[in-house]
């Protein structure tokens, strides 16, 4: 199978390109992308011969790690470039891994020009839901998220009438526990050092304020149809069940899994195949203890926040997401808080009067409006 990857420089996209390393006979790599990591960029594309990249950054053109390429290798610049990537002839499946609301258009070409996407950039679906799913038919998009890809998988065989619940794991971030006051004086270092997943520093950001399962809250009732008073979110400190379907007749499904990403990663492309596991098997001699416990999200009002964007539905999930970007990468900067975070989502998300979607253009102009309107906000904090 030819692949393309979005944000082959990121986490998702080594962990790809590992399974990729590991199964030669089965992926060829045609086509790469990142947002500005050239030097990354030229060794990938090296270590798997591929001759079409691009870097969404346009000011990369004249960096000097593109003069160790091949003649052969074209090299593109821009968002545009990207979306161009998904559409061009002997790609079969694109990994969107890019971060952020950008990815939503890579998606829609994705679909658009009939190839598979394998999606691990969740904001496409909390933004523009209401414009993708209508593109997808059978297995033209697999879930990489662990927990999607959980769910997916459990509900392999099933009849979907008769699913009465979802239940999507959390780990709780490095917080799980604290107070109000607590979280108001964590640090940018606490927030990044999360105990079970290593990912980058927006989604661990999100991992921390639970807004990341807020999202995924929004990205489930997408693909998997349930409203949202029957997807529900559980916190799971060991983050080895990965998510959970629950049928009318009792019955629980539950993915167990040790916690490397590669595994999701690598089902998206093997599916409806199984390939050899690409880490050790869950040794349940050695587990221990499984632990739930409720989400708090009195403490952790980022989640609360997501579940009401996406029960109003329309345009509100775009602004919970571009006013959220806004905050945690303000946030990263050390120019405001932690607490900051879901204060100024929730600002913005008052101020919003909803709007039924009808357009990326349409879209995109609401998440301008509200990427201003947090910038404002944290201004005048």
């Amino acid at each position: 199978m030819n692949v393309a990857i979005l944000g082959s420089t990121g986490s998702i996209g080594t962990q790809a390109l590992d399974v990729a390393r590991r199964h030669p006979d089965k992926l060829r790599i045609i086509a790469l992308a990142a947002h500005s990591s050239s030097e990354a960029l030229v060794q990938q594309a090296h270590e798997f011969q591929v001759k079409r990249l691009v870097l969404g950054d346009r000011e990369q053109r004249d960096n000097v790690a593109l003069a160790q390429l091949p003649q052969d290798v074209r090299v593109d610049f821009g968002l545009e470039a990207i979306e161009e990537l998904c559409q061009i002839e002997g790609v079969d499946m694109v990994l969107n891994a890019l971060s952020g609301a950008v990815g939503l258009r890579a998606s829609y070409r994705t679909l658009t020009s009939g190839k598979k996407l394998a999606l691990a950039n969740k904001e496409s679906l909390v933004v523009g839901g209401d414009l993708l799913m209508p593109l997808v038919c059978k297995d033209s998009l697999l879930p990489v998220d662990s927990e999607h890809s959980a769910i997916f998988q459990c509900l392999l065989g099933e009849d979907d009438k008769t699913v009465s619940r979802l239940w999507l794991t959390a780990s709780g971030g490095p917080f799980r526990g604290r107070t109000r006051e607590q979280l108001a004086s964590v640090t940018r270092e606490q927030t990044l050092a999360h105990p079970t997943w290593k990912m980058g520093p927006k989604i661990t950001v999100d991992s921390a304020t639970l807004m990341n399962k807020g999202l995924e809250v929004i990205e489930a009732f997408h693909l998997f149809g349930l409203d949202y008073d029957h997807i529900s979110v559980v916190v799971h400190p060991q983050s080895c069940i990965h998510s959970m379907v629950e049928y009318c007749d009792g019955s629980v499904k539950a993915h167990l899994g040790v916690t490397d990403m590669r595994i999701p990663i690598q089902l998206a492309f093997s599916y409806p195949q199984r390939w050899q596991a690409p880490v050790e098997p869950l040794d349940f001699t050695q587990l221990g203890a499984l632990s739930f416990e409720p989400a708090d999200e009195k403490t952790f009002g980022a989640l609360a926040l997501a579940k009401e964007a996406g029960r109003q539905g329309g345009t509100m999930p775009a602004v919970l997401n571009a006013a959220n970007e806004v905050a945690v990468q303000s946030f990263l900067n050390e120019t405001c808080g932690f607490l900051d975070i879901e204060r100024i989502v929730e600002q913005v998300m008052l101020r919003h009067d909803v709007q039924s979607v009808c357009s990326l253009e349409q879209l995109e102009q609401v998440d301008g409006w509200a990427r201003t309107t947090a910038e404002d906000f944290l201004r005048a904090l």
